[in-house]
């Protein structure tokens, strides 16, 4: 199969510069490359496969996945942080860390980082956070950046609360999966080359049905699935395992209610497409090289190999300069200018949470690295990232299914991320074809527009102003609204 549309994807997320595509990476473009020189894919028309996960059966009828149930006893007292270094006085809320076996055979754990919610814990959903990547921190990035209780000072020794965290809502999980991502590991080394979304799905499942053992108070309790990016593909294919393996019995129900999915990917024809029509429609490339993109790639069977396309491409890079894709007006970590940037987010907190995360005495009181693993923790795994195995082209027919069952479904966009732009978001819900129940319209947090939100059946898109690729981080306060209204069953406020 012909590069040329992939060769476009990669240009438009690495723009800025190929290293600045290697800090908090939720995608390394460069393995579509690989795969597409190495084999044909299929189409990403939603008439083709659901490329829903094949579950492990003996029988063509059964979609029941075998699950390795662990005894738990002693393993949440065991897994409670008095706490962590540097943390400010005063902390009012539970929080656990520690690793879950999902195959023992193999030696596979995955460590997890959970806070309860500071009141009223016992009456508040528990929500599983999922970074991208693949290969990327849940842990590093979700917690310790965006979402969690705490951030990291520029010392990279103590801690500040985050008044906007997201537990002050619900009861949060943080897992760093697959096994080699952070702190999770395998005894069997060659699980590292094996990684892929269908067992990244199946790990998660079997973590959650042990981790429900250990915290029983929590398996009746309404739960929901979010993260970014690349966990576009993670969130609905774990959906989709839950929710057949919840029809069997002698199995532990999970309660899941709903998915909310932000700067996602989730189909690659309309990742491609609008993420050129973004970088046109900001001021990033110029009308000719647009047109001429348009005019010599074909988005659609991303089978175009002429050169006249791939010069286009290269116009692009060019033309853009050196910006941080993640959010095109934010500043370049260590950048010498003067100005004030429109975000508030510090570009360098990656290597501050690095320098935390690496202390000894932190990774004693989070219960990690108990196995002293050969490698420091680092926010993104190249090796996992570089050997990815199985990437469906579309998850589409995934969320589809879901919206059928009746499970929530929240797709939000930061409108300033240049990596997986708000236009990918759009018209990857146009292409399913959902009608509109609520029409578009301004939401408001603080007083001022948060974003815009749009009701489809079955389905809700939200867009947060001024936020980049990391939306908690960008706009915290905003955040925190789009996501109680998410876990209440709500609309965003319109006034």
């Amino acid at each position: 199969m012909a590069t040329s549309a992939l060769f476009i994807w990669i240009s438009l997320l690495c723009l800025a510069s190929l290293s600045l595509c290697y800090g908090w990476i939720d995608i390394n473009p460069i393995k579509f490359v690989n795969e597409a020189l190495s084999k044909e894919r299929p189409s990403s028309s939603l008439k083709q496969s659901s490329y829903g996960l094949e579950l492990d059966t003996n029988a063509a009828t059964t979609r029941y996945l075998a699950v390795h149930t662990r005894p738990q006893d002693g393993l949440k007292e065991k897994d409670k942080i008095e706490s962590l270094p540097g943390q400010p006085h005063e902390v009012e809320f539970e929080q656990y860390s520690g690793y879950v076996t999902v195959d023992p055979e193999a030696g596979r754990a995955l460590f997890y980082y959970f806070v309860e919610s500071p009141h009223n814990s016992s009456s508040k959903p528990l929500v599983l956070w999922l970074n991208g990547g693949p290969g990327c921190s849940s842990f590093g990035a979700g917690a310790m950046m965006e979402l969690g209780p705490f951030r990291v000072n520029k010392d990279g020794k103590t801690l500040y609360q985050n008044e906007y965290a997201w537990n002050i809502d619900a009861n949060i999980i943080f897992l760093e999966s697959p096994a080699g991502v952070g702190f999770s590991y395998s005894n069997t080394t060659s699980d590292y080359n094996l990684s892929g979304d269908k067992r990244t799905a199946q790990d998660s499942y079997i973590f959650l049905i042990n981790w429900l053992e250990r915290f029983p108070e929590y398996k009746t309790r309404e739960f929901f699935i979010a993260g970014e990016s690349y966990a576009g593909h993670y969130i609905p294919q774990l959906a989709q395992v839950i929710l057949h393996n919840d029809k069997y019995a002698n199995r532990t129900v999970i309660n899941l209610r709903g998915i909310a999915m932000g700067n996602a990917y989730i189909d690659f024809e309309t990742t491609i497409k609008g993420a050129v029509d973004f970088y046109w429609t900001h001021a990033l490339m110029p009308d000719e090289i647009y047109h001429g993109l348009a005019s010599n790639c074909d988005f659609t069977t991303l089978n175009t190999s002429d050169n006249v396309c791939l010069d286009f491409v290269n116009q692009a890079t060019n033309a853009v300069g050196n910006i941080y894709s993640y959010d095109i007006y934010a500043p370049l970590c260590n950048s010498s200018s003067k100005f004030h940037s429109v975000s508030t987010f510090d570009p360098c907190s990656k290597n501050y949470i690095n320098s935390y995360l690496n202390i000894p005495q932190v990774q004693k009181a989070l219960h990690a690295n108990t196995t002293s693993l050969p490698y420091p923790w680092e926010s993104c795994s190249g090796k996992i990232n570089r050997l990815w195995g199985d990437k469906p082209l579309t998850v589409l027919p995934i969320i589809q299914e879901l919206m059928v069952s009746g499970i929530r479904v929240w797709i939000y966009s930061g409108d300033t991320d240049g990596a997986l732009p708000v236009t990918c978001s759009r018209y990857a819900i146009n292409k399913l074809g959902t009608p509109v129940r609520t029409t578009w319209y301004p939401w408001y947090s603080q007083g001022e527009v948060g974003g815009y939100v749009v009701g489809f059946q079955n389905l809700t898109f939200v867009t947060v102003r001024g936020a980049g690729h990391f939306v908690p981080s960008y706009q915290p306060a905003r955040a925190l609204v789009l996501f109680s209204s998410f876990v209440n069953g709500k609309l965003p406020p319109p006034a």
